[in-house]
């Protein structure tokens, strides 16, 4: 089955990021986005850590140990880009000033709850850091994920099993198959990899789709 891959599915979120937006990038996957931002767009980017103002990543050999993201990989900080404490980083959070976050997920219901700090499982290491924060917070939440497990389970699911981060918050997902927008009617299919039909699609999503 033909897949975007993990660069493609962040050049794909970038290409939605407006000119003039402020925007955190999640650990993990969602750091991707910052190395496919279009440059004439001005954007600026958050860590929940303390910086606005994030480039990409550096180059081989630029890196430097006092800069660095949220998930503690080393970053560049843009002409104009600020440091400031973990303190004023969760107010700017909180209060209502970011336009768009983007996470990782382990799961997305059809309502838009999101599940994305910790599975359940016994030996699994909770890990909310910011997320909870960044959900509600944001005026905008993006998913990025693959779109089932390794062991062939659906992440879009119609209810959560997993502990939630946020509920009905999601407002966009982007998976290795397809973008899907979270709206009052359903999920709505807005783009499907080549090759996969919308059926096909279906049969490996727990929660129904709809086509746009």
């Amino acid at each position: 089955m033909n897949r975007f891959t993990r660069d493609q599915i962040a050049a794909r979120v970038a290409l939605d990021i407006p000119e003039g937006a402020y925007v955190n990038l999640g650990i993990g996957l969602p750091t991707k986005v910052a190395n496919y931002l279009p440059q004439e767009r001005e954007i600026f980017l958050h860590s929940e850590n303390g910086l606005l103002g994030m480039g990409p990543a550096p180059a081989p050999g630029e890196e430097d140990e006092d800069l660095i993201n949220a998930g503690k990989q080393p970053v560049t900080l843009l002409t104009g880009g600020a440091y400031f404490h973990h303190g004023d980083s969760f107010a700017m959070m909180r209060g209502g000033h970011l336009d768009i976050c983007v996470l990782g997920a382990f799961q997305v219901s059809a309502s838009g709850d999101l599940a994305n700090w910790h599975t359940g499982a016994p030996d699994a290491i909770p890990a909310v850091g910011g997320a909870m924060d960044l959900a509600i917070g944001a005026k905008q939440v993006f998913v990025m994920m693959e779109h089932q497990t390794k062991s062939g389970e659906s992440k879009i699911v119609q209810q959560c099993t997993y502990p939630l981060t946020g509920i009905a918050c999601v407002n966009r997902i982007y998976t290795d198959l397809a973008v899907l927008d979270v709206t009052p009617q359903g999920l709505v299919v807005r783009e499907i990899v080549d090759g996969l039909s919308f059926d096909e699609l279906q049969e490996l999503t727990d929660a129904p789709l709809l086509p746009a």
